[in-house]
């Protein structure tokens, strides 16, 4: 197996550290990403093949800046996983402009920064892959996470599309789609609910928030076998469009599938009559 470069955003924690430790434990180059530079670096620890470097994936100088950091270092680029994401939960009327807009900053907009800053050295070499961690949330709309699931469809949306467009250059994409893993987008720090302000959501609200909740650190997906699972995936000689990750990532994928299906039946007629005449 050849080692390869890797850039991990938001690598301090949760799953981007897993990632970061699995790409090291497997011999590749790793540029380890996030805001907090001595976080990140404490939580990997020292190894030769370690570069960190600070990004904030909202600020498109952090992410330009951390791809000449990359190349100065090692010379090229191979694998970029955009994993860096937070979670605004709550009801879309109760969610501030301001949350959705940093939601998608985060989420959406902060993927865009940092693979713009990439693509060009990836067209140079002829060579590259970038892997988006999206969610299940970017398959199917779920209550309380509007917010979310516009960030995460829309990711995944961007991520199709820009397949399309990057492949005469060699470069791969994939969409990961996690199902409940016990990271930690579900702790204090990563999760920001929207204040209570409409009276006819309160007994929802009420539930939505102890369910969500009650769900950190119960979650049964484990956070480093998916690390390795990417190891793997990025080893083959063709990376996948999408990986669905997770028994539950399955199942809703199987649902969403099964809902545009019927869907089709229910307006076949009607929709193939569309036709100018």
């Amino acid at each position: 197996m050849s080692s390869n470069v890797w850039l991990i955003t938001g690598a301090g924690r949760g799953l981007g550290l897993d990632i970061a430790k699995a790409a090291l434990a497997a011999g590749h180059k790793v540029v380890a990403t996030g805001r907090n530079t001595e976080k990140v670096a404490k939580a990997i620890g020292e190894s030769e093949n370690l570069l960190v470097v600070k990004l904030d994936v909202t600020c498109a100088a952090d992410a330009k800046a951390a791809a000449l950091a990359t190349l100065e270092r090692f010379g090229r680029i191979d694998v970029l996983i955009n994993n860096a994401a937070s979670f605004y939960a709550g009801y879309f009327e109760e969610l501030t402009p301001e949350q959705m807009d940093r939601q998608l900053a985060t989420s959406l907009l902060g993927p865009m920064n940092v693979t713009r800053a990439f693509l060009p050295a990836m067209r140079q070499q002829r060579s590259g892959r970038i892997v988006s961690i999206s969610s299940t949330a970017g398959l199917m709309g779920f209550e309380f996470c509007t917010a979310y699931s516009a960030s995460k469809f829309g990711l995944d949306g961007w991520m199709e599309a820009l397949q399309t467009e990057v492949a005469p250059f060699g470069i791969e994409t994939m969409i990961v789609n996690p199902g409940f893993f016990r990271t930690e987008l579900l702790t204090e720090e990563s999760t920001n609910y929207a204040e209570p302000s409409i009276e006819d959501y309160h007994e929802q609200r009420t539930a939505q928030i102890a369910f969500w909740r009650s769900q950190n650190g119960k979650q049964e997906g484990d956070p480093a076998k998916l690390a390795r699972a990417l190891i793997t995936l990025t080893d083959q000689d063709e990376l996948p469009r999408r990986f669905l990750a997770g028994a539950d990532a399955i199942d809703i994928a199987e649902q969403k599938i099964a809902l545009l299906q019927q869907q089709i039946e229910a307006h076949r007629e009607l929709s193939s009559s569309l036709a100018i005449d």
